[in-house]
């Protein structure tokens, strides 16, 4: 199995715009029902009130390669409310996580 075959697990921090918690999670609500589609698993999600720089919402995402991953992250409907999203989230950190 090379690297691109092997299972991707990811965690995102994302940061509401002031005044935007509530669409950050529509938003979320929309775009997190699409990674099923893509073989992928939203593991945890997490949310908070975003309170002295915290993130808003954390979630934990398992995708199976990173062609399901690319899949999602190019699916027409998500880049379709990329003007919600830079509305709604002031920040988002993806990185890679190893679920224990």
């Amino acid at each position: 199995m090379n690297a691109d075959d092997a299972p991707i697990e990811l965690c995102c921090l994302l940061r509401a715009r002031p005044g935007a918690e509530a669409g950050l999670t529509a938003y979320e609500d929309e775009v997190t029902a699409l990674v099923p589609e893509h073989g992928g698993e939203l593991l945890s999600r997490v949310i908070g009130d975003g309170a002295d720089g915290a993130p808003h919402e954390v979630h934990v995402f398992r995708f199976p390669d990173q062609a399901a991953l690319d899949a999602y992250l190019a699916d027409p409907r998500r880049l379709a409310m990329a003007a919600e999203r830079d509305r709604v989230v002031a920040g988002a950190t993806l990185f890679p996580v190893r679920v224990a």
